[in-house]
């Protein structure tokens, strides 16, 4: 089995997700990804990053996306942790310590 890690830009942010196959769609500048992997359920530990792709594309049978949100597509040995990133590479999880009112233009 085949496995592929495809990294494309969706609402600002870079998502990485794992398929079994990647091709190329029916619509002309368009990817079609589909046999999306996730981790099971069965797992003592939950990532709730994980846990928010699965709910986010629950029932998904195939993505088309277009060429160009599509960052890369590695073909890789075995599924790793699905993720979404913020455009700087950072996970999108971490919220910076609010700043009081007065100290927000002086940083």
């Amino acid at each position: 089995m085949h496995i592929y890690r495809v990294s494309f830009h969706n609402n600002g942010k870079l998502y990485q997700l794992h398929a079994q196959q990647v091709a190329s769609a029916q619509l002309y500048g368009f990817v079609e990804v589909s046999g999306l992997l996730f981790g099971e359920h069965t797992a003592l530990v939950i990532d709730p990053a994980e846990d928010r792709l699965r709910a986010e594309f629950d029932g998904v049978q195939r993505l088309i996306l277009p060429m160009h949100a599509i960052v890369r597509i590695e073909e890789v040995e075995r599924r790793g942790q699905n993720k979404i990133l913020d455009i700087d590479g950072s996970p999108s999880n971490i919220t910076p310590f609010p700043l009081p009112p007065g100290d927000r233009g002086k940083r």
